[in-house]
């Protein structure tokens, strides 16, 4: 006989349950780091005109951009009245300063409510219950199909041009980029962009917004998120922020250091001036349910990120948040 005891299992197939036993328990108890910083490891936010360009790569993206997943502004010959995308608004270079701040603070407000347990535009349990809940719906959708036609009908899409400046040398800090001047085609497709001069407050500008989005989405402040980053962007936190609390999990960034960033493009168009920075940092990036428990991440070991960050302000104004990508 092969197997004398058939009692006992064979001396191959018991090690390798025992292995795979042994595999099941490491993963069960390992902590397995993610991307549930601020962002979510996603592609998100609007670039202006370049939204669905991608950003020169450099030296710490030298793959450049992974493409935008979620963004308002609509793709280039995307007709906006006919999308939800175009609906919304946000900082997009073709749209209107006014659409941006309604359209894009409703969203946020409304997820906000859902966040914090009052309900989307306070749910159907204030006002007129359930019948005024419908009603607030109605005339919000009314209203933003009037704002829609009224600032986006018959407005072209705007022109896609490669924007790439010459990167040079680098700045103190950790952080380089380019300096004054570089190359931007100014015609065949250029939509009116011109070169913008990043400074070194400018970088340190960009560090300390970095830690600021991360401590704010770590304390879930969305008040602290609205004064670095746009009503689109915040709209995005909220939501995700929304979906760890129905999880029942809190993410905590902490420890957050910038280990090497330099600029990829920086423009101005439409008013606005912005510009696109890759950065490399490291951080503790830990998830807990609500014992305190660590389900994903590690409480002691840093775990690193490479992201481009695009930043957004009016001539002379502070700095905003405009839109993350994720490098190749």
């Amino acid at each position: 006989m092969l197997w004398p005891n058939l009692n006992r299992e064979p001396p191959m197939r018991r090690t390798s349950v025992l292995l795979a036993a042994a595999a099941a328990l490491a993963l069960a108890v390992t902590p397995v780091p993610v991307d549930a910083r601020a962002g979510s490891g996603s592609s998100m936010g609007s670039r202006g005109s370049m939204t669905f360009s991608a950003p020169p790569a450099t030296r710490t993206a030298p793959y450049s951009a992974q493409p935008m997943q979620r963004s308002m502004t609509p793709q280039p010959g995307y007709a906006p009245q006919r999308g939800y995308g175009g609906m919304m608004g946000g900082y997009a270079g073709n749209r209107s300063p006014f659409m941006s701040g309604l359209l894009g603070g409703l969203l946020g407000a409304g997820i906000g409510g859902l966040l914090f347990g009052g309900g989307l535009f306070g749910g159907i349990h204030g006002g007129f219950g359930f019948l005024g809940f419908l009603l607030q719906i109605f005339l919000i959708f009314l209203v933003v199909r009037w704002l829609v036609r009224r600032f986006l009908g018959g407005q072209p899409a705007m022109a896609n041009g490669p924007g790439l400046f010459a990167r040079q040398g680098g700045m103190p800090g950790g952080m380089g980029g380019s300096v004054p001047g570089g190359g931007m085609p100014m015609g065949g497709g250029g939509g009116g962009r011109r070169p913008v001069t990043i400074a070194p407050a400018d970088y340190q500008a960009f560090e300390q917004i970095l830690q600021a989005v991360q401590a704010a989405w770590s304390r879930r402040d969305l008040p602290a998120l609205q004064r670095i980053a746009t009503p689109e962007m915040v709209a995005y936190f909220s939501e995700q922020l929304a979906d760890q609390a129905s999880r029942g999990v809190v993410n905590t960034v902490t420890d957050l250091r910038l280990l090497q960033g330099d600029l990829a493009e920086a423009w101005a168009e439409q008013g606005r001036e912005y510009a696109t920075v890759a950065m490399r940092f490291s951080m503790i990036d830990v998830t807990r349910d609500a014992a305190g428990r660590v389900v994903d991440g590690s409480p002691t070991e840093h775990v690193t990120a490479t992201e481009i960050w695009t930043f957004l302000r009016a001539p002379g104004g502070q700095w905003v948040l405009s839109a993350i990508q994720q490098a190749r």
